[in-house]
């Protein structure tokens, strides 16, 4: 089976590559699902606030890291698709040691300045301590999970998706069996469920870094590809630094919000946790095929084949948003049931937090199908300028209904800032989208695409 994705029918191709995606972001959330799971019922709903209380923090800092990342591999899939393996090489082998020096720093930063961060967005006396645990040892895991994701990055971008699945099932049963001993056995509570998660991710990156290193069809990364180059930093650092503002806009924008979930006490904070991890698992599909996008895209705009990108965009829009429909009525009809299987008896009054909140962004999810499709075409395309204005749009929505609307309408606010940020980043998208797809029709019958590196597996 070839292992490019510049032949055949477009939606087909994106359809199969994201399958194994799908599968690995669902693996992925599993990390917090088990997590979330065995904290709530072995350690108690104060537990499950404080891990849940971390999240706009872990986004702000792992999510900061991780984009840079994936700006990282967009020229690996463009130089397989145009054909030029000795560059690609380069860049993946460049890549890696980039990502993990990166990763080293981010985690000192991280340890400096959680404590902090954590206060300021008032996190409650009761549960600041727990957290403050739980994330602190999670950082040290972060130069490991910026070399897992950019070992994955490098295989998706040669067109394989489903070896980074095998590594991740291997991944979560050595989470899911040490967080049943370290929380469930010996009561270490949330640092059992962090050294968990941490250990973990160190089993995924040893064994697709072996992958990718020694057994990538296609890829030949010498060792003197691994010496970090400044032209080729530089360059890499160009597509991933706006990929990582959009996470850190849109971190910061979560920060504000979860000041503002906070002022409602440790029962909002546990609904809201347990509801977004709900969420979570409805926005794989369409995530899994925005991500496949943009490696389609990638490869055949290496390839000059314009046509078969705008066919792609097209139909995956199309997908994505009869997806979003589905998607809306499982929050809607089933998502108040799923959040009692991360709180052993919750109350009433976590359980009407948490219906409210999954009724208000059930009911506009078709926005989410819209973000997903065009913000990663616009990265495969290289155009990642368009990642940070979509995040500077989330950002405003967010504040927003931090600083504007929660003061008036309450809990309500809150549940509907997903919706407006998701609403002020479509926007901008579209438009810029709309740009490149006129420029295309006009390069359409002018090139022809080359051939790429091919590969079987």
């Amino acid at each position: 089976m070839k292992n490019d994705l510049l032949s055949g029918r477009p939606v087909r191709a994106v359809v199969v590559f994201a399958l194994p995606i799908m599968l690995s972001s669902l693996l992925q959330y599993s990390y917090n699902f088990v997590d979330n799971i065995i904290v709530g019922r072995f350690v108690g709903t104060d537990a499950l606030a404080a891990v849940g209380n971390i999240g706009s923090i872990n986004s702000f800092i792992i999510g900061t890291a991780l984009g840079l990342t994936s700006g990282f591999t967009i020229p690996v899939a463009q130089k397989f698709g145009a054909g030029d393996c000795k560059a690609m090489n380069k860049y993946a082998g460049n890549s890696i040691s980039l990502s993990f020096l990166i990763g080293v720093i981010i985690a000192v930063v991280a340890h400096v300045i959680s404590d902090p961060i954590l206060r300021l967005i008032n996190t409650p006396d009761n549960i600041i301590e727990l957290s403050a645990a739980y994330i602190n040892i999670l950082y040290f895991g972060v130069p490991i999970q910026m070399l897992f994701n950019n070992f994955t990055g490098i295989a998706r971008a040669l067109g394989d998706s489903k070896k980074p699945l095998c590594f991740l099932v291997v991944s979560v049963i050595v989470n899911l069996v040490l967080d049943i001993i370290l929380v469930g056995r010996f009561r270490m509570g949330v640092e059992g469920a962090a050294i968990a998660t941490v250990f973990s991710y160190f089993v995924a990156a040893v064994f697709a870094g072996i992958y990718v290193l020694k057994k990538q069809k296609g890829l030949d990364i010498r060792s003197s590809d691994l010496r970090i180059s400044g032209k080729i930093s530089w360059e890499q650092m160009k597509l991933g630094i706006p990929v990582s503002l959009q996470f850190t806009i849109t971190s910061i924008g979560s920060m504000i919000l979860q000041t503002a979930i906070n002022a409602f006490g440790s029962s909002a904070i546990a609904a809201i946790t347990a509801a977004g991890r709900v969420e979570q698992v409805m926005n794989i599909p369409m995530s899994g095929l925005g991500v496949s996008n943009s490696t389609f895209v990638s490869q055949n705009y290496g390839a000059k084949k314009y046509a078969r990108i705008l066919q792609s965009v097209k139909n995956i829009f199309i997908l994505d948003v009869v997806i979003s429909v589905v998607c809306s009525a499982v929050l809607i009809f089933a998502g108040p049931y799923a959040v009692q299987w991360f709180i052993d008896k919750p109350d009433a009054q976590i359980l009407s937090y948490a219906r409210q909140y999954l009724y208000t962004i059930g009911g506009c999810y078709v926005f989410v199908a819209v973000l997903y499709v065009f913000r990663n075409t616009l990265q495969g395309l290289g155009f990642t300028y368009a990642n940070t204005v979509a995040g500077a749009g989330e950002l405003v929505g967010r504040i927003l209904v931090a600083y504007l609307f929660t003061p008036v309408f309450g809990f309500a606010a809150v549940c509907f800032a997903g919706p407006c940020a998701w609403v002020l980043a479509d926007i901008p998208l579209i438009v810029i989208y709309l740009r490149k797809r006129k420029a295309f029709k006009a390069l359409i019958q002018s090139q022809e695409g080359v051939m790429p590196c091919r590969t079987t597996m």
